[in-house]
């Protein structure tokens, strides 16, 4: 039987619209920083995909800037800024930030939302947090494409994302703020994306970035998350009925559709993972950036999990293709390996 990919929130499958306009970009021969024709066909793929970007996420086009993935761009704009955060924050923004904000009840709790960072949503828990007006900084990596957002409406001065989270290449990504902010470039040279980050860009991929962009508001917009949501009721409800001790976390907050996280007390979530992947199942025991690291995950710490609880977890994540019999013969496989786990004690 083939294998079930479950860990979409690592990365999700390229879409056939990206592939599409890749394999097209491909073919363009120009470097989008000359002149001449080719050059010139080359520019208008990233000027294309870049109008792409900034309708999908509600931003004009000269507020785009693509560098290589939300990582890079969490450090373009973090670096030299002394801004809080929580301990929700994936690790590519805890790095450059004070982790003093509090989280009650799921939500980040916020005094100075000018000196702030908070995500849109956890990687790890699929917690979808109400920004506040006038937040320094967003992280959109695993809400874009799944909840509503707006920039020119939310009020952040900062946002970044990157495309392999919904459907898009791996490798890029865009930080979107302000034209006119003066921020120090950290990768100097020919000065391309506006001085902000040279180098020559990557036109197949940023193509690939912004079909895949088009299609994941599409998808929004059709309410196809709204049937994902439903298969992760379908899977929590076939866990539960048969692990009544399984802790969901966050399963009575605004979590992102497709995204559950849960505690079997006393199965190590690295040993879940390694026997559903045994099993055919790909899911994960939080962040892939974090994943294979002895210590406890900060995002559960932060929520009041307890370390041996919280070693105790693991993320399934679905995607917008996942069906109904993949989801109960990964819970099927789930429990039954639950129940040898717990009768080897």
């Amino acid at each position: 039987m083939s294998r079930v990919y479950l860990d979409q929130n690592a990365t999700t499958p390229l879409r056939a619209e990206a592939r599409a306009a890749m394999i097209a970009a491909m073919d363009v021969t120009g470097n989008p920083s000359s002149v001449h024709a080719e050059g010139r066909a080359a520019k208008g793929i990233v000027e294309t995909a870049r109008a792409q970007i900034a309708e999908a996420v509600g931003a004009s086009g000269a507020d785009i800037v693509f560098v290589s993935g939300a990582t890079e761009a969490a450090a373009l704009c973090l670096a030299g800024r002394d801004l809080q955060a929580s301990g929700l924050e994936h690790a590519a923004v805890a790095a450059w930030v004070t982790p003093s904000l509090s989280v009650v009840n799921g939500q980040v709790a916020v005094s100075d939302p000018a000196m702030s960072v908070v995500q849109l949503a956890n990687s790890e828990t699929g917690l979808v947090q109400a920004l506040p007006q006038g937040l320094a900084v967003s992280d959109l990596t695993q809400g874009f494409g799944k909840v509503p957002f707006s920039y020119a409406w939310s009020g952040v001065e900062m946002v970044f994302l990157s495309a392999h989270k919904f459907g898009g290449p791996k490798g890029i990504g865009a930080l979107i703020m302000p034209a006119g902010t003066d921020l120090a470039a950290q990768i100097k040279g020919g000065g391309q994306e506006m001085g902000r980050r040279s180098g020559t860009e990557n036109v197949a991929a940023i193509a690939g970035f912004g079909a895949a962009a088009v299609a994941a508001q599409q998808d929004l917009a059709d309410g196809r998350w709204d049937r994902v949501a439903q298969l992760r009721i379908i899977l929590e409800k076939a866990i539960e009925n048969s692990a009544p001790q399984t802790i969901f976390v966050g399963n009575d907050l605004n979590r992102l559709p497709n995204t559950s996280c849960f505690i079997a007390k006393g199965w190590k979530g690295e040993t879940q993972v390694m026997a559903l992947d045994l099993a055919g199942f790909a899911i994960s025991a939080g962040s892939a950036c974090s994943s294979g690291k002895v210590k406890a995950s900060p995002v559960l710490a932060a929520l009041g999990i307890s370390d041996d609880d919280a070693r105790c977890a693991v993320r399934v994540s679905l995607g917008i293709d996942t069906t109904e019999d993949e989801v109960l013969r990964f819970a099927q496989a789930w429990t039954d390996k639950h129940a040898r786990a717990i009768a080897r004690g």
